[in-house]
């Protein structure tokens, strides 16, 4: 069986989201997903919208994902690998080259992101027409 594992905090799903874990699925057996939790979101300066737990909830209910699992920080990637017994860790490519140290441990994938659509571009655009 072919593992993945692919991280992000996931908040206010959309399009982009669904491909990234859809063609993430695609490249494996079994979809494993890090979630950013609430605190590691407040490290990074990053306010999600959702809890962690309903964050969570959202995801476990999409069929690509088999299972969810806490991202606490920056540095558990490696454990997670290894704990996990990953074959493939992907993210977007926006992330290009930040995770290649995982290389010695697995194959790592960039995916092209869905053009056009973000949790920032959505925040954005909400924030325009509140206050347009």
């Amino acid at each position: 069986m072919k593992k993945v594992l692919t991280y992000g905090t996931f908040d206010l799903l959309h399009i982009g989201h669904i491909n990234i874990l859809k063609r993430a699925k695609e490249l494996g057996d079994f979809l494993i997903v890090g979630l950013s939790t609430d605190q590691f979101n407040i490290e990074k300066h990053k306010e999600a919208y959702h809890n962690y737990e309903d964050r969570k909830l959202i995801l476990e209910s999409i069929r690509y994902v088999d299972l969810v699992i806490p991202e606490y920080s920056w540095d558990q990637k490696t454990l997670d690998v290894n704990e996990h017994d990953i074959d493939i860790f992907v993210m977007g490519d926006d992330w290009k080259g930040r995770f290649d140290f995982l290389k010695e441990y697995c194959e790592v994938i960039y995916l092209p992101r869905t053009s056009g659509i973000s949790t920032s571009k959505i925040k954005s655009d909400l924030h325009s027409v509140k206050n347009g």
